[in-house]
């Protein structure tokens, strides 16, 4: 099992930039890929972006590609999420995660192993 936490969230305003990071430790060998989830109020968690840890090759939502780059640094075991020309819809719980599959998913099932979240706030 893979241990994440993460951090890096905050309160910003619409067009604003901020950087998510979390740091993996544990089970490298079943950490093929990882991805970043949001949670809104109310609504369902949703994919945001997933990247091989290998290859580093990234795999985007619609709602973010163009604005958000995900990036992984594998000498320290971290993951980032870049967000720029933040808007108030990106508001929400921020949640890295592991899977063990091989092909980049935006499956949540697909993912074994979740950090405990970072709120990210967007005001307008």
């Amino acid at each position: 099992q893979v241990h994440l936490v993460e951090s890096g969230g905050g309160l910003v305003q619409a067009g604003d930039s901020l950087r998510l990071s979390c740091a993996a430790s544990g089970g490298t060998f079943s950490r093929i890929g990882m991805g970043w989830f949001r949670q809104a109020p109310g609504k369902e968690r949703q994919f945001v972006a997933a990247i091989s840890w290998s290859s580093g090759v990234t795999y985007y939502a619609d709602s973010v590609k163009g604005r958000f780059t995900i990036s992984r640094d594998t000498a320290k075991n971290m993951l980032y999420l870049q967000m720029n020309s933040l808007k108030p819809e990106d508001t929400a719980v921020y949640y890295c995660a592991a899977t063990t599959r091989f092909a980049l998913t935006s499956m949540i099932t697909e993912y074994g192993s979740w950090g405990q979240g970072t709120q990210v706030t967007v005001s307008s």
